[in-house]
Formats: structure tokens, sequence, C-alpha cells
């Protein structure tokens, strides 16, 4: 049965339906959104599909990692009722020639660095919350940029769509959850909590009372500069709603980090309150 049809067959029985988009190779963090989402709606579905338009020329998507017998199974454990797995056709037909771009919010952070990678995120999440057309969709706060987005082109669209949000799922060492995580080295692993480290420090300097972003951020690159592995792309205070840079800290406020260890990229935020 197709996913848009059997969503009309749960509505017409009276049924929230709920809905988690994912590219797979699923994790902790993926598996709390399904969790979530079970809570809040009467179906769940999750989608697998590794969309191509969102990798730039800099990154393989060739490399990313999948393991799609090992989701089937995670999923059903989970109480998954529906799994949605369409193809690149399916999605991007012959003749597709659509994009959607989300002005402001994709300037800074992971948009200076990562060439249309937003606008492959919003159109293919349009797709398929028009082809899914639930109730509720859920994405994880860990990627707090591309949340933002999200929420703010379904409100452009008039999509009709709640988004709720997961909080980030993280490892014994504090390690956010990825996918990505997958693909370091046994060193590159052991060095990556060091991205927890800096967030922490952070979080301490603001309850000790600093407000200042600029102090904050270098308190937190120290932290990162003495794993040997880290390269940092980014370290930025920002408004979590526009994400545009801040100078002071007077409003809550989302400390962003990008690192790479070795060829792979590891993101990572904390919402820090005055």
């Amino acid at each position: 049965m197709q996913v848009g049809k059997l969503v009309e067959r749960w509505r017409g029985a009276g049924m929230k339906v709920g809905f988690v988009p994912t590219m797979g190779a699923l994790h902790q963090g993926h598996l709390s959104l399904v969790s979530l989402a079970l809570g809040e709606a009467d179906r769940v579905i999750v989608s697998i599909f590794v969309n191509p338009s969102q990798f730039d020329r800099g990154e393989d998507l060739s490399s990313y990692p999948s393991n799609f017998d090992e989701d089937l199974k995670k999923l059903d454990e989970a109480g998954a009722h529906c799994v949605f797995f369409p193809s690149v056709d399916e999605i991007y037909p012959e003749g597709f020639s659509t994009s959607i771009h989300v002005s402001g919010l994709t300037d800074t952070l992971c948009g200076r660095f990562r060439s249309g990678h937003f606008d492959g995120v919003a159109t293919v999440c349009a797709i398929l919350l028009s082809i899914v057309r639930p109730d509720i969709a859920l994405f994880g706060r860990k990627d707090a940029q591309q949340l933002a987005v999200i929420r703010r082109m379904v409100d452009d669209l008039r999509l009709g769509v709640e988004i709720h949000a997961g909080d980030i799922v993280r490892e014994p060492d504090g390690l956010a959850m990825s996918s990505r995580n997958s693909c370091l080295d046994p060193e590159e692993r052991k060095q990556a909590s060091v991205i927890n480290s800096g967030l922490s420090r952070a979080a301490e300097l603001v309850l000790e009372g600093e407000r200042d972003a600029e102090r904050i951020c270098s308190a937190v690159r120290e932290v990162i500069d003495k794993a040997s592995l880290a390269t940092l792309q980014y370290l930025e205070l920002v408004d979590p709603d526009s994400m545009k840079p801040l100078s002071k800290l007077t409003t809550p406020a989302l400390l962003a980090v990008a690192v790479y260890f070795g060829h792979t990229r590891l993101i990572d935020n904390l919402i820090l309150e005055p």
C-alpha cells in the first residue's frame, strides 16, 4: 500500500500520525525520536532516504554509513508502524527542477561551509512531508540550524504540520550520537568527547557569571584545541531562532560548534541561559 493511502486510512479511523524522517544508519538518537512520536501520535512512520541533494562537492555521498537490514530491525523493536524507503527516482523523478531556499537562516554556521546543503534539506523535507502528510514530524535538536530551517519552511509554505524537537542523545562520554560517529577511527573516537567537554566548560562559565560571547568561545576553543586530531571549523554563539551571531549573552542563546576529526565532520550545540 502506498504510504499516502495508508495515512488516509489511519486518518479516516481518527488516528493521529507522526513522522520521523531519517537518512538511516540509525542510533539511539533516532530511536528516541520514534519513542517521542509514539507518545504523541497513534501511528508512526519512519522514512529512510539518503538525500543526494544535501551533499556538496566536498562530501562523499557514497561513504555515508548505511545498514538497512539493521535499521529495519531497530525500527521494528522500537514499535514504528511503517517504514518508508523511497528510491531517488521517487523523490526526484525525471525533469525535477524545483529547489527551496530559506534565506537568512542558512547564511551562518553550517550554511557558510556547505554550499546548497540547506536547500537540499528544505526541498527533500517538503517533498517527504507532502507525500506522508503527517500531523506531526520530529527532528533532533543536535541539528539545530536544520531544525530552525525546517520550522521556517513549514510555516512559510503553510504545510500544516507540527514540528516537534527531540533532545540530543549522548554517548556515556558525552559525544552527541551521530551516524557519522561510526566513521571515526579508535583514536579519533576517543578524542571526539572533547567537543562536549568544551560545551560543558561554556556552561560552567555562564554559571559563574560570564556573558561575553568571545570570552565564552575562547574558553571552549582552548578545550577543543587540546585534542591533537581536532580541527575546529566554527564555534559561535547565535540566536536560536534567527541563527544570527551574538556578542553578549542576554537571552537564551545557542552555542554551536563543528569539528573535523580526520575526514569526519561532527556538530554539536548547547543552549546557554543567562
